[in-house]
């Protein structure tokens, strides 16, 4: 079946819902909640999944973009979770988006607030953590092991750095994506190539164990989507769904960099936190010559917006942290934007940074199944476990999860000759970006050239076009702020807008 998500797609689909009673409902579409879709379709069940607003419009936007091995979790003594998380990288990296997740090498600087006894416990752990790469069977030749290197070497990848007291530098690698959002994007078109119906703007009014009341937020009109199991994948937002839920989100806050002011940054950083142990601010910079850093873990008070708010004592602390090891420190001034990101936490005593990152299925009265907590880079397993949950519950006859093994849309190989003599050599951006796809994007510029033209952040016209017409989006902010992440500089997006407004009606 065709994965091609548009306006015409939803539609149809649409209209068919209200008649249809479905194997499985999936509430919401980040990466979870897309992934459970994908799991349950391709295990042959039928499937609806929506979302009030847009694929990856929550929590799933707004990562560090990092696949973690499960040092952090090994660090607390969470061992089962750290080796979930280094097998759930490996997968990601070797079966199913190859083509959006890639090794990426850190330094942390060893300036004279780094003592020799911190440095070795920090090596001894990215040691553990190699150890997890081994048993989850990932080669080295897509994840290096870890290195102490000379203060000449920690410069030339990472010019900005202070070479005063620079003893050298710890260098480590882990798992990065080219972009979260597009993570989900390739999971909702590869579960629709499944047959799974994907409708964003609508929202689940009601939830029980057999359906929903929905309202088509284009429209205003409600209607019923009927299903014989039900699953909750709205993260942060669940506890509206389901109110005896307890959540207890933090704040995760991150500054982004114009591709200017950090020259010479070839490797993200790990910054100590003063007076933290095992925590660390990063420094990542971006395929799109941006550099993001991040990021807080602040407890949240009160009702779960939308869309969160960076405050300025984050930002604050967020420049402290990171001129503690720059030559030249940077100023508010050379903030170009920022975003913040709220983490499912189970509601649990102790600090937010504190809390178990281990997922949780938790089940209501009516038996709707709910998935919270866990990590991005876990998703797969989160979705698996909840449709394992749910095909139990509902007597559903479906088989084990296949999804480890199934490649997301574009993770095949780049068709080159053919591509090369249709449109000309494909760019190594496109194919970061589209993988097996990136062929048929760059067609569209060989049948317009007008579509070649670049918008802020190097995105094309092209891009724009393929994500109305292939990837859901629906107007200007889904385009500027998920298909693509221009909108995160105000002024690169209000830059963007005229093309967003043309892509649309193309």
């Amino acid at each position: 079946m065709n994965s091609s998500l548009n306006a015409a797609r939803r539609s149809r689909e649409l209209a068919e819902a209200g008649d249809l009673v479905v194997d499985v409902l999936v509430v919401g579409l980040g990466a979870t909640g897309a992934g459970a879709a994908l799991d349950a379709a391709s295990r042959g069940l039928s499937v609806t999944a929506i979302d009030a607003h847009d694929l990856a419009f929550g929590t799933s936007r707004w990562s560090s973009k990092m696949i973690h091995g499960g040092l952090r979790y090994l660090a607390r003594g969470q061992v089962r979770v750290a080796h979930e998380s280094a097998v759930e990288r490996g997968l990601l990296l070797r079966h199913t988006a190859p083509h959006l997740v890639r090794a990426q090498p850190y330094l942390l600087p060893l300036t004279p607030a780094v003592s020799g006894g911190q440095a070795a416990t920090v090596m001894t752990g990215y040691r553990l953590g190699d150890g997890l790469r081994m048993a989850a069977r990932t080669p080295r030749r897509l994840l290096p092991g870890p290195a102490r290197i000379s203060a000449g070497r920690a410069l030339s990848l990472a010019a900005p750095l202070s070479p005063n007291g620079l003893r050298g530098a710890l260098l480590s690698w882990d798992g990065r994506l080219v972009d979260d959002a597009r993570l989900v994007v390739a999971l909702a078109r590869t579960a629709a190539s499944r047959g799974a119906r994907i409708l964003t703007r609508c929202r689940a009014l009601e939830l029980a164990g057999d359906g929903a009341r929905v309202r088509d937020e284009l429209t205003g009109s409600t209607f019923a989507i009927r299903a014989r199991t039900v699953v909750n994948a709205t993260g942060v937002w669940a506890a509206q769904l389901d109110p005896d839920i307890r959540m207890r989100p933090s704040r995760g806050t991150h500054l982004v960099l114009r591709p200017e002011t950090l020259p010479g940054l070839r490797a993200g950083l790990h910054v100590p936190i003063p007076g933290e142990s095992n925590r660390f601010a990063l420094v990542l910079p971006q395929h799109d010559g941006r550099v993001y850093v991040g990021l807080t873990d602040e407890p949240v008070e009160g009702p779960v917006p939308d869309v969160p708010q960076a405050p300025e004592e984050d930002v604050a602390f967020l420049l402290d942290v990171l001129n503690s090891v720059l030559g030249v420190p940077l100023g508010r001034q050379d903030v170009a934007g920022t975003y913040a990101g709220l983490r499912p936490l189970l509601a649990a005593g102790g600090r937010t940074a504190d809390l178990s990152r281990e997922h949780a299925l938790l089940t209501s009265g009516s038996g709707v199944v709910t998935v919270v907590g866990g990590k991005l880079t876990t998703y797969r397993r989160m979705a698996e476990d909840a449709v394992d949950r749910v095909v139990a519950l509902g007597r559903l006859g479906a088989g084990g999860s296949r999804t480890a093994r199934l490649p997301l849309v574009g993770a095949g190989a780049v068709p080159e000759a053919r591509a090369v003599r249709k449109v000309g050599a494909v760019p190594d951006r496109l194919r970061a970006r589209y993988g097996s796809e990136a062929g048929a994007v760059r067609a569209l510029m060989a049948e317009d050239p007008a579509l070649a033209e670049p918008l802020p952040t190097g995105i094309t016209r092209a891009e724009l076009v393929w994500a109305v017409r292939h990837e859901g989006a629906l107007d200007v902010d889904d385009l500027l702020d998920r298909r693509t992440r221009i909108g995160l500089v105000p002024e690169d997006r209000a830059a963007a807008l005229p093309a967003a407004r043309a892509a649309l009606a193309y």
